[in-house]
């Protein structure tokens, strides 16, 4: 035999081992690979379906406990500052970060807020070569309480400065995200305390003299619901934000970033611009969550909102997001606060001990980053 007809049934003897195999893999071309590629087209699909037996599964043990227009809509509020945090936090895990200082900015911004409101500020002033009594050498310029409005846009300000230091500190300073807002966790809370003299301004105050503060705890009553501003505003804020990271530039670029900093740097990106600008647009939605918070709880208070950070990162996990970055919606996270919502209140009204709620949220955060797992497979 020739050595050209050898090496044809060689050809074609590797041709039906290589047919033999595709024929193989088609095979195994199931349901579950199916879901699996859905999945992860559509991430948020997951938390979406978890969101919807869980209410099923509710509305047949409860009834119209359940499923009437004030337990539904109470959700909604009691969920809404979660939300909005879980925003921001979205924002900064689609980058592959993570931020630990959410809700120390969200409560100073709140305290910013109030005691500009009521208080002003006191500025120090170094005098040099004397002394003033009862000043030492310091001359303390005092700042009259501001309008309302303006004690607002200086809290929202105080927020997005706190973003930007996380942001410059992470893109140009290269520290670890959780070890940059891990520390920016304990120094804001500790501003906090420091400038708000662990005091509470009480809600009877802010209603007579700086209503405005109060804004997103208005009430809007639509039959027997009853929605807040701030349950609105979350809603409308998922809405916008889920817009902007698909149809815009900038949108895409931190999808890009998350996914591949290098490689989105090499396409022409701008990463740390990107990552200062994420940082910052989360400082500025964690004030816009401080401002609610104060219309939630009625009072500026300097110890609320503390596990607002944990909260906001099990609503994202839940949501679908995946924590290695570039990959999930951010409706997912609207989804995965419903979640924890359904199953606190669900269980509250079940009479059920509140540590079931902490054991089963849990098990969904587990479960939850199992299948993120499962789904990252089909693009490695």
């Amino acid at each position: 035999m020739s050595d050209s007809a050898s090496k044809g049934q060689d050809f074609e003897s590797s041709l039906s081992k290589a047919n033999a195999q595709v024929a193989e893999f088609e095979k195994r071309e199931g349901l579950g690979p199916k879901i699996q590629h859905a999945l992860h087209v559509t991430p948020s699909l997951v938390p979406l379906i978890v969101l919807v037996i869980s209410v099923i599964i509710f509305g047949v043990l409860l009834g119209s406990k359940f499923f009437s227009p004030f337990a539904l809509t109470l959700i909604l509020q009691q969920v809404q500052i979660v939300g909005i945090v879980a925003v921001a936090q979205s924002l900064v895990i689609l980058t592959a970060g993570i931020d630990l200082s959410v809700g120390a900015i969200m409560v100073l911004s709140s305290v910013v807020m109030g005691r500009l409101a009521f208080f002003g500020i006191a500025f120090p002033i170094p005098l040099v070569g004397y002394a003033v009594a009862d000043s030492g050498f310091w001359y303390w310029l005092t700042v009259p309480a501001l309008p309302t409005g303006l004690a607002i846009l200086v809290g929202l300000c105080v927020g997005t400065f706190v973003g930007f230091l996380n942001g410059w500190l992470v893109a140009k300073v290269k520290l670890p995200p959780f070890i940059v807002t891990l520390g920016m966790w304990q120094i804001v809370l500790a501003t906090n305390f420091l400038y708000s003299a662990n005091e509470t301004i009480r809600s009877q105050d802010i209603a007579a003299d700086a209503p405005l503060l109060q804004f997103f705890g208005t009430t809007i009553q639509l039959g027997s619901a009853r929605l807040t501003y701030g349950a609105v505003f979350m809603v409308l804020l998922f809405i916008l934000m889920a817009y902007i990271l698909k149809q815009t530039a900038w949108g895409r670029h931190v999808y890009a970033v998350g996914d591949d900093k290098e490689a989105a740097e090499l396409s022409g990106i701008e990463a740390n611009k990107v990552l200062i600008s994420v940082y910052m647009a989360s400082g500025l939605i964690c004030a816009f969550a401080g401002w609610a918070l104060i219309g939630r709880i009625g009072s500026v208070s300097p110890t609320s909102g503390q596990l607002a950070n944990i909260e906001s990162i099990t609503a994202v996990v839940i949501g679908g997001i995946s924590l290695f970055g570039g990959r999930g919606a951010v409706m997912g996270s609207l989804f995965g606060a419903l979640i924890v919502g359904v199953f606190t209140l669900g269980l509250r009204l079940l009479g059920a001990d509140a540590q079931w709620t902490y054991l089963l949220i849990g098990l969904l955060i587990i479960g939850a980053v199992a299948v993120d797992q499962w789904i990252r497979k089909v693009s490695s």
